[in-house]
């Protein structure tokens, strides 16, 4: 079954207070840290106050595309769980864990058989591996078959375009599923009437 659900991309204070205070909260909620090509980037004042809440029992996840030196320091102190990690060697990854005593999620980015084994690379020092598209901030999807051999007892997540409807589908999968984009309004923002319904859909698998 389902391992867990992460709601990412949330930038303003009423809608994390929305998920975070639902009957049925996602087990990660995801912010983007250092990527400013997405409409969901949080600048980081904005984001040192949105996240210095009490998150309850729901991880909070610094999601960091090839971070610099600079940007981990500064951020080093702020209220999150984990470092989700785009474009980061494994010896870079490894650094970061040690360095900050994080939990990492690394995120492999897959449009082929091939991009999938890289996780390999990354077991040693990543909480969980994310199975997540090319696009990035496009919310474009991969073919979630590509994953058939990976195996079972690894904590794993995925993403890549999801939608509401789609998470029953997933009901016997051993995956944590990460879903941004179809939460969203025509205008890019956070929609409550689509989180709440995502998050009562999940209360029922």
């Amino acid at each position: 079954m389902i391992k867990g659900l992460k709601i990412c991309g949330v930038s303003d204070p009423k809608t994390l207070g929305y998920i975070l205070n639902h009957i049925k909260p996602p087990e990660f909620v995801g912010f983007i840290t250092n990527y400013k090509k997405s409409k969901r980037f949080v600048e980081y004042e904005r984001l040192k106050e949105l996240v210095k809440i009490d998150k309850k029992k729901v991880n909070f996840t610094s999601v960091l595309v090839n971070p610099t030196n600079e940007t981990l320091e500064k951020i080093k102190d702020l209220n999150f769980d984990y470092y989700q990690l785009y474009n980061v060697t494994p010896e870079r990854t490894k650094e970061i864990k040690l360095k900050y005593k994080v939990k990492i999620i690394t995120a492999i980015t897959v449009s082929k058989t091939e991009d999938v084994i890289k996780y390999k690379d990354y077991l040693e020092m990543s909480d969980i591996i994310l199975f997540d598209s090319k696009g990035y901030h496009k919310s474009e999807s991969f073919d979630h078959n590509l994953l058939k051999e990976v195996p079972k007892e690894l904590n794993k997540m995925i993403a890549g375009n999801i939608q509401i409807e789609d998470i029953p589908n997933f009901k016997y999968e051993d995956f944590i599923i990460d879903i941004s984009g179809s939460l969203e309004d025509i205008n890019g923002k956070k929609d409550i009437d689509k989180i709440n319904k995502l998050l009562n859909l999940y209360a029922r698998i």
